[in-house]
């Protein structure tokens, strides 16, 4: 039998001394956490407001040259969000910032936050956000920037929106559509879409006081994709709670996932109906401000970016989608991260990023002048 090699008192020791130093730091970083303590500042990346409409924002992220390198490439790139969440998880914190990297790589990068819908914003339909912000707010770059073209780019749902705004406006100035985990196939997006799609549920049944799903809706749907999830969360937290860098990163990114924003009524019941029970983004049954639109019409340059292990957005709902657009140039970045692991975290840092800046450079061309000034 193979002897058993006997540790040395000094390495029992040593082992010893590790072990008592990191529970006084799991300790003293569960205080923190349960006191709410040196919560870490997100969405901290510098921007302007160039453009508002109702509770809608534009942001121009600065550009600055001595931080950034400032703007080399042309067109720029607008960022379309979800409507169901807040858009800092593109700019979770320094160093670990979607935005950052776009900055760093000489993009003139803007984004369309939503804000926090309110009874204002109840009857806001999808052609509102499809047919009046999304071009809105392209105008506005346009203007902006000096540009006459854009690179666009959905996350998640907003991919859903930049997708019927390009598929109903096959003359938008894009240059290209980028989308990230973007859902088509709404039969796989779980147990909260299943109930509305054969339950019978009815989204007037959710709707709060103001007329709008709560998040708290959108927060039990997407935890019924991964009931043990929240378990797992707290395992592995507690094995490496006595690593302030990973306690950091587990409050912003468990602090984002829990913080949605309403839906506004109207265009979660069109939602219902056209996308989840007549699955209309794979079936071509979809009409917008009453026209007929098909994904078929988008012809702009593509990139589609899946993420195998996404909880949010399974893989089987955002598969169908590079065969269902039309464009002759359309690519398929399939990577092995989850929801949030596309834009944060080292995966998205070393992979899932540089390859998005990869198909958007090439799509890009050397900036203006003008443009540079910006």
């Amino acid at each position: 039998m193979p002897t058993i090699p006997v540790p040395s008192p000094q390495t029992i020791l040593d082992r010893v001394r590790r072990d008592v130093e990191r529970n006084a730091l799991r300790a003293r970083n569960g205080l923190k956490l349960v006191g709410g303590v040196d919560r870490p500042g997100v969405g901290l990346t510098p921007k302007d407001v160039v453009w508002t409409r109702g509770r809608t924002q534009l942001w121009h992220y600065r550009n600055d040259p001595a931080t950034h390198g400032g703007v080399r490439h042309s067109p720029p790139l607008l960022i379309v969000f979800s409507l169901v969440s807040r858009s800092y998880i593109l700019d979770l914190t320094p160093g670990n910032s979607f935005v950052e990297q776009l900055l760093a790589e000489g993009f003139d990068v803007y984004l369309l936050d939503w804000g926090e819908p309110d009874e204002r914003d109840a009857a806001n339909t999808l052609e509102d956000y499809v047919d009046d912000y999304v071009p809105g707010a392209i105008d506005r770059v346009l203007e902006v920037s000096g540009a006459d073209e854009v690179n666009l780019v959905g996350y998640c749902f907003g991919g859903d929106l930049a997708l019927l705004h390009a598929a109903h406006h096959p003359d938008a100035p894009l240059r290209s559509l980028t989308v990230m985990a973007t859902p088509v196939d709404f039969r796989h997006m779980g147990p909260l879409a299943d109930l509305f799609r054969v339950g019978g549920l009815e989204v007037e049944a959710v709707l709060d006081a103001n007329g709008n799903v709560p998040p708290r809706i959108v927060v039990q749907g997407f935890r019924a994709l991964t009931p043990t999830s929240e378990v797992t969360r707290y395992v592995t937290l507690w094995e490496r709670l006595w690593n302030d860098e990973y306690v950091a990163a587990y409050q912003a990114m468990t602090g984002w996932s829990d913080d949605h924003v309403p839906f506004p009524g109207a265009a979660a019941e069109q939602t219902v109906r056209m996308l989840v029970r007549d699955n209309g983004m794979v079936t071509d049954r979809l009409t917008v401000g009453g026209d007929r639109v098909h994904l078929a019409d988008v012809r702009v340059p593509f990139l589609t970016v899946r993420a195998d292990r996404d909880h949010i957005v399974p893989p089987d709902a955002s598969a169908p989608l590079i065969d269902l657009v039309g464009s002759p140039d359309k690519h398929e970045l399939r990577l092995p991260a989850g929801h949030m692991g596309l834009v944060v975290g080292r995966t998205a840092a070393r992979t899932t990023v540089p390859q998005i800046i990869d198909f958007l450079r090439r799509r890009s061309e050397p900036a203006t002048a003008s443009e540079m000034a910006q």
